[in-house]
């Protein structure tokens, strides 16, 4: 009897192991385009985290544009966000590539304001050389002889 208990039990489990969780979307999102948006998406996170007064100034909402700019409505997403996570590797892949794109856009970043930053110093150091250049030769007054030649006689007479 004992022997009968654990052979259903493990039929059950090897069973319902098998057996999908959630059922696939009618309106299935292909897995690049899937990354595409949780990509896009990502960085919307990112920008309303870091400077939320930039995305308030927008008349419209950006996941909306995200999703409008992929055909994909709201609920189509959220199903098949749900689906793609039912499958932990599978979405796990996915995120390591939201992850890889936005880790090579932040190099590209990194580099850009590197550049800008030698470019400001660089701006800085000329102005300060022109300040220096400028306040020399104002310390230089040009000096009216006759005006000197006038006070002289004055205190002369």
């Amino acid at each position: 009897m004992k022997n009968f208990t654990i052979i259903i039990l493990i039929l059950f489990l090897s069973v319902s192991c098998k057996k999908e969780l959630v059922k696939q979307p009618a309106k299935l999102i292909e897995k690049e385009k899937m990354v595409d948006i949780m990509y896009d998406l990502s960085l919307l996170e990112a920008i309303r985290y870091q400077k939320p007064l930039s995305l308030d100034s927008l008349e419209s909402d950006p996941t909306k544009f995200v999703l409008k700019k992929y055909k994909v409505d709201s609920l189509q997403f959220a199903q098949n966000n749900i689906y793609y996570a039912s499958d932990y590797e599978s979405y796990k892949e996915m995120f390591d590539e939201v992850n890889k794109r936005i880790a090579v856009n932040q190099r590209a970043a990194d580099s850009l304001a590197k550049i800008d930053e030698k470019k400001e110093a660089k701006a800085k150091k000329n102005k300060l050389k022109e300040i220096k250049a400028d306040s020399v030769k104002k310390v230089v007054p040009k000096i009216n002889l006759d005006s000197v030649k006038r006070i002289q006689m004055q205190r002369r007479k």
